[in-house]
């Protein structure tokens, strides 16, 4: 299994196509609406609410297209960092069965429209590394996790890790710091003023206030199932990743840089996962998790365990969805 998705040929995208369809299926038959959260710090979530809150399945379809196009993003972002191979399909697996894991997963909530603003942070700040005058990279970086706190609110978080991550890159001057400062801070000038000049400005303030004073950690959404889903998922990668049978992986610089900024990433990815009311809908983790298993799924020699780790997971996920459905 492992081998096949390691190339990139008509066949892995129509493999790739019909698990998508095969993971939604159960969105699209059991026609729940989402409930709008219309809260002030989520404007890009609001106004794709408002306009298909009046079907369901209007709903899951916007979704599913979302997933599928991040889904190419994603590999190709992989690609391009040598993540993966040249000529591979891995990255799109692996990002199509995380970020399809459960139930909730499979449905029109803000962590969805973040994605492909985090995906573009992500790949702005790998290419730093590489580049001798970043400025460009660096302001773009704040400017997509602007983007996506204003569709998933706590991925406001990622500014901090944009910081933190830029002396592992080797452009950790100050200077260079406050350029993704300056990009986050100059989407939020300009929402600030359109809500000032068009719209209710107390009103905006108010639900800011009523967001931060009403914060809270929460553990919704974890069952066991859930617990057993989340530790096929990361004992495996670990093991992979720091174990004695890792002697095939990539050893360039540039990716293990790489890979040290998203292992960074994992500890903010933990901390979201607990904001909110369902740990399912923050899926940063996810992210980084499929990042990690893209990359240790590329490079190993002996592949005999992954793929029945594979193989187990893909058959607890489908129970997941066709028999179970806990989750």
């Amino acid at each position: 299994m492992i081998k096949f998705f390691r190339q990139s040929y008509a066949i892995q995208y129509v493999v790739l196509a019909l698990i998508a369809i095969a993971l939604w299926i159960p969105a699209f038959v059991s026609g729940k609406a989402t409930m709008g959260l219309d809260e002030p710090v989520t404007p890009f979530f609001n106004l794709m609410d408002r306009l298909l809150g009046f079907s369901p399945i209007a709903q899951h379809a916007v979704a599913f297209v979302l997933l599928v196009l991040e889904t190419l993003v994603f590999n190709a972002i992989m690609v391009k960092h040598q993540i993966v191979g040249k000529v591979s399909t891995m990255g799109a697996f692996v990002f199509l069965m995380l970020m399809s894991l459960t139930m909730t997963q499979t449905n029109f909530y803000p962590f969805a429209f973040s994605v492909f603003f985090i995906l573009q942070t992500i790949s702005n700040l790998f290419d730093t590394y590489i580049l001798p005058n970043p400025e460009m990279n660096l302001l773009k970086a704040g400017v997509f996790v602007a983007l996506a706190s204003l569709c998933y609110f706590p991925a406001i978080l990622l500014i901090v890790w944009v910081i933190i991550v830029l002396p592992v890159a080797k452009k950790g001057s100050l200077r260079w710091e406050l350029i993704p400062v300056f990009g986050f801070l100059f989407v939020y000038f300009m929402y600030f003023v359109c809500i000032f000049l068009f719209g209710d400005f107390q009103a905006l303030l108010l639900g800011y206030k009523d967001y931060f004073t009403a914060f809270h950690f929460s553990i919704s959404g974890f069952n066991l199932w859930s617990i057993i889903l989340l530790a096929l998922l990361i004992v495996p990668t670990v093991l992979m990743l720091f174990g004695g049978n890792n002697a095939g992986l990539e050893k360039t610089v540039a990716v293990r840089t790489k890979i040290s900024m998203t292992l960074i990433l994992t500890a903010f990815a933990v901390l979201t996962l607990f904001i909110g009311p369902n740990v399912l809908m923050n899926g940063v983790l996810f992210i980084v998790l499929s990042i990690l298993m893209s990359y240790t799924f590329s490079y190993m020699n002996n592949t005999g365990w992954a793929n029945l780790f594979l193989i187990i997971f893909i058959l607890l996920v489908f129970a997941n969805k066709y028999y179970f459905k806990l989750l």
